[in-house]
């Protein structure tokens, strides 16, 4: 081989790998400015999506699930209560026996109905919760009428402070539903509305609406009023103030009416 080509061939052998790390090193070079202009992005667009709604929706599904677990709270401690509750009233008023066991059940029936965070978007499920709670309620106020029939169970320390600690509750029950409706109204209605509307629809597509508490079918229902077959409509007499009993007749009673007189001839 000429000497001429000896020296092109291993000039080319010795050129070869500097030319791949100058074309590595490029490569490196691209990746790393990815990595800059990705970062610097992530930096501008942050703000940009806040502004936009983007924590929006998960910060508001995070506060009605917060204010959910105050209500599962005061509920658990209702439940607590009524043990100690039932075998006070037992002592001092044992053959109400059917209101005792009822009470007890309906207990058993509202512990063992559980709804998490996680249910809160089950419309049965839910329901099937509100009803159990407010069975027991019911036959609560039931058991509270029963002190009127009992003396001594009334003026019982342990029973009154029991009776105190209940109503309690049940403020706190009522406030903690309250709070719940309306943490989860904020949050049902910004799924719903613009813009953040289209995080719904796209990023945060797994959120769903909640259940709200509605009102018992008794606080629903109309009062009935009875009058005693009085007619409510009627105008009360003339002359008679209100709630006065109505005026008797005082005219005489008419007898048959006199034969005729023949006249005289």
């Amino acid at each position: 081989m000429p000497a001429q080509l000896r020296r092109i061939n291993v000039r080319a052998t010795y050129e070869t790998p500097s030319s791949s790390l100058d074309i590595l090193g490029s490569l490196k070079d691209v990746k790393t400015l990815r990595k800059h202009l990705a970062l610097v992005a992530m930096v501008l667009l942050t703000p940009a999506l806040t502004a936009c709604g983007i924590n929006t929706i998960p910060t508001k599904e995070e506060n009605a699930r917060a204010r959910w677990a105050d209500v599962q709270s005061q509920y658990q401690r209702r439940a607590d209560l009524i043990p100690n509750l039932v075998e006070t009233v037992r002592g001092y008023a044992a053959q109400e026996r059917t209101v005792l066991r009822e009470v007890i059940e309906a207990r058993a029936s509202a512990t063992q109905v559980q709804v998490d965070a996680s249910t809160l978007t089950d419309p049965a499920r839910f329901q099937q919760f509100q009803q159990a709670q407010d069975r027991l309620s019911g036959v609560l106020g039931r058991l509270m009428v029963i002190q009127e029939q009992y003396p001594d169970l009334k003026s019982n320390q342990n029973f009154l402070a029991l009776q105190s600690q209940l109503e309690g509750t049940e403020n706190r029950i009522a406030v903690a539903r309250r709070d719940y409706n309306a943490a989860v109204q904020d949050y049902n209605t910004t799924l719903r509305t613009f813009p953040s509307i289209l995080w719904a629809k796209t990023i945060h597509g797994g959120s769903k609406p909640m259940q709200l508490f509605q009102a018992s079918a008794a606080a629903q229902s109309a009062p009935s009023v009875d009058f005693g077959g009085v007619n409510p409509g009627a105008p009360p007499p003339q002359g008679a103030a209100p709630g006065s009993a109505p005026p008797t007749s005082t005219a005489p009673a008419v007898g048959p009416a006199p034969s005729a007189v023949p006249a005289p001839q």
